[in-house]
């Protein structure tokens, strides 16, 4: 039986804080391995910026789970870490995201598939959400802003691979491409961010 998202985030909950360049998901039913993203180690520096668009809204509330706010569209947990260009995990980071609905919209009004954490004492992150419908002009897309304590503020946005428009957004990028694999109950992402 596939492994569901549940049960990837269970592994993923349950990874100890070092070493985080040896990373690999793995359970009792053989998860099939994700993957590694551009991360430190990688000599790649520190995660690109990107601009955050129009529709960044301040104050989006404290929650890892989205897709209540969205029903019908197809569920997707992206995981990662919050790390120092020295590879080490970064406690009590600021991550937040932003993303369209199932019909490409963006909430002006309120707070729907908005929402931050802040990363745990070995720097992981969390949210349930849905995988954003795309819209005229852009691929699909999240936007996110991640701040370690003290530290300025990346803004930035993560990308779906294989997608026909990838190579056409004039804000994609190769480096910000989240590993994605498929669950019996949805997607499962995961991308680790340097700053």
């Amino acid at each position: 039986m596939p492994p569901t998202r549940r049960s990837l985030l269970t592994t993923f909950l349950a990874i100890p804080a070092l070493p985080i360049t040896t990373l690999r998901l793995a359970s009792a039913q053989q998860v099939p391995m994700l993957p590694r993203t551009p991360a430190c180690g990688d000599h790649d520096g520190l995660t690109l910026a990107r601009e955050a668009g129009p529709y960044y809204k301040p104050k989006a509330p404290l929650r890892h789970e989205l897709f209540g706010d969205s029903p019908g569209g197809e569920r997707i947990t992206i995981v990662g870490f919050v790390l120092g260009e020295d590879c080490r995990p970064i406690g009590n980071s600021l991550v937040e995201i932003w993303h369209v609905d199932k019909n490409g919209d963006y909430d002006a009004e309120g707070f729907r598939l908005r929402g931050h954490q802040f990363t745990d004492d070995v720097g992981r992150w969390w949210f349930s959400t849905i995988i954003p419908a795309l819209y005229p002009g852009r691929t699909r897309h999240y936007h996110l802003r991640v701040q370690r304590p003290g530290g300025p503020v990346l803004t930035t946005q993560l990308f779906f691979p294989h997608e026909p428009r990838n190579e056409r957004d004039y804000l994609y990028s190769e480096s910000l491409l989240l590993d994605i694999s498929s669950t019996a109950d949805g997607k499962f992402g995961r991308f680790d961010f340097v700053v």
